[in-house]
């Protein structure tokens, strides 16, 4: 059975699409720690980061930085801080969390957008690609 991510990937759930290109896939994550907050995954499904081939992993964290980059040019923070956890989905994926205190990355706080804003801060997101 598909993952949630594949079924993301595959248009049969919407999500707040960032970027694509043939291998990667970003999306703004809908349970946010602060605005921006993204996730890059892989197309191909794998549960465990350090389960991918090498050639994999290593485009995974250059897409990863090109999103990151991104998202500093369009959301005002701090830093863009890097997490792969991956206990909720068993599919590899890259957390991209606009930084203001430490608080923002222990995913205990969470922010509230309304349909509206997730669209308006992906498009500035991907206007800075």
């Amino acid at each position: 059975m598909p993952t949630l991510f594949t079924r993301i990937i595959k248009g049969e759930i919407p999500c707040y699409k960032i970027a694509e290109d043939e291998n990667f896939f970003a999306f703004l994550d809908i349970n946010p720690n602060a605005v921006g907050h993204t996730l890059c995954i892989p197309k191909k499904e794998v549960d465990k980061l350090l389960d991918l081939d090498e050639q994999t992993y290593t485009g995974l964290m250059k897409f990863a930085r090109k999103v990151g980059l991104a998202i500093e040019a369009a959301v005002p923070c701090k830093r863009v801080g890097m997490t792969v956890i991956g206990l909720e989905v068993p599919h590899v994926h890259v957390h991209l969390i606009p930084l203001h205190t430490m608080a923002n990355a222990t995913f205990q706080q969470k922010v509230s957008l309304s349909p509206e804003e997730f669209e308006e801060v992906a498009a500035r997101i991907r206007s800075n690609l």
